[in-house]
């Protein structure tokens, strides 16, 4: 009887840890599935400042100048899933070989980039401001952190390169997920050879170390449960999207470079906290050079020093481009 009664409460235990783990296990997927729609599916994202510019703003004069700068609508296909991807090209005042591509931010799109894209047009150079994959006009429905975006980047030079000849040269510039982006394409051995340097304003390190940071700042969560539930977002993604977030790392991509790359990154940076510039700037196996803005927040290196941003990357690209 005594076995009887043993042999119960064992069925009964391991039927309710069973039970637990069934509704452990449909929990972490269902808070993957929400933070799937958080974090990878395009749309207002509440964590995310306004983008207005006011009159006041360093960037204010770009942000105006391209709305009325001549520019021509590109199209084109991505190479694997067919996406209508969608881009503005503004040729610079004097004729030129010499193209900036320019990689936009997280939830971004061209026009966002109006200041940077004023930048490099006020030192003689043609412009290609795409709308990368799930932003702006261009088709997606979701965000790729930059990894199923360098193939569609690298794909854009050709298209620079087809419409201007062989003898361009190319360089490409972004910021924050763009940052990360100009990173990831850094490592592709298909980029053309008229690609000749990157510059990289605040990029993270890896689409998997963004979202543990994320997670952590906006919804203050410790290691467990950010483990496992990074993985089973991740593994969402890959089912979905089609890429892993733990494969979508700039740090990886920029140890096969051999380019110059310009590494910028705000000293007060909470978004892409400061720390990740170092590890990809160490790695990288080109010419370097890094520029820590004092003061500055996620993505406003260019607003707190406008001054000392300009002549950094002139000095850079005067350096290795010319």
């Amino acid at each position: 009887m005594e076995w009887f009664d043993l042999g119960k409460k064992i069925k009964i235990f391991l039927t309710t840890l069973g039970i637990f783990f069934f509704l452990l296990c449909f929990g972490f997927l269902g808070a993957g599935l929400y933070f799937y729609h958080v974090a990878v599916v395009p749309g207002k994202k509440n964590f995310l400042k306004d983008k207005k510019v006011s009159k006041s703003s360093p960037l204010y004069p770009g942000d105006q100048w391209y709305k009325s700068a001549k520019k021509y609508h590109w199209t084109q296909m991505s190479t694997t899933d067919h996406l209508k991807l969608v881009a503005n090209y503004l040729p610079a005042d004097k004729p030129t070989k010499k193209t900036v591509i320019i990689a936009h931010g997280y939830m971004g799109n061209k026009e966002l980039m109006a200041p940077y894209a004023y930048i490099f047009h006020r030192m003689g150079y043609n412009v290609l401001t795409p709308d990368s994959r799930g932003h702006g006009q261009s088709q997606g429905n979701y965000v790729g952190y930059g990894w199923p975006d360098r193939m569609d980047y690298i794909k854009w030079m050709r298209r620079v390169i087809e419409e201007n000849g062989k003898s361009s040269k190319l360089i490409m510039f972004g910021v924050s997920m763009g940052g990360a982006t100009t990173m990831m394409v850094s490592g592709e051995k298909s980029v053309p050879s008229q690609l000749k340097a990157y510059i990289e304003d605040c990029g993270y390190t890896s689409a998997s170390d963004e979202i543990n940071h994320e997670a952590k700042q906006l919804y203050h969560l410790s290691d467990f449960p950010r483990w496992p539930l990074v993985p089973i977002l991740s593994g969402i993604t890959h089912i979905r999207a089609g890429y892993s977030l733990y494969k979508a790392s700039a740090l990886k991509q920029v140890k096969k470079n051999h380019k110059p790359m310009l590494f910028i990154h705000g000293s007060k940076d909470n978004f892409v906290p400061t720390r990740m510039v170092y590890p990809v700037y160490n790695a990288t196996e080109g010419p370097k050079k890094l520029l820590l803005v004092k003061n500055a927040p996620h993505a406003a290196s260019y607003q707190t020093n406008p001054e000392l941003y300009v002549k950094t990357i002139k000095s850079f690209l005067d350096r290795y481009f010319n």
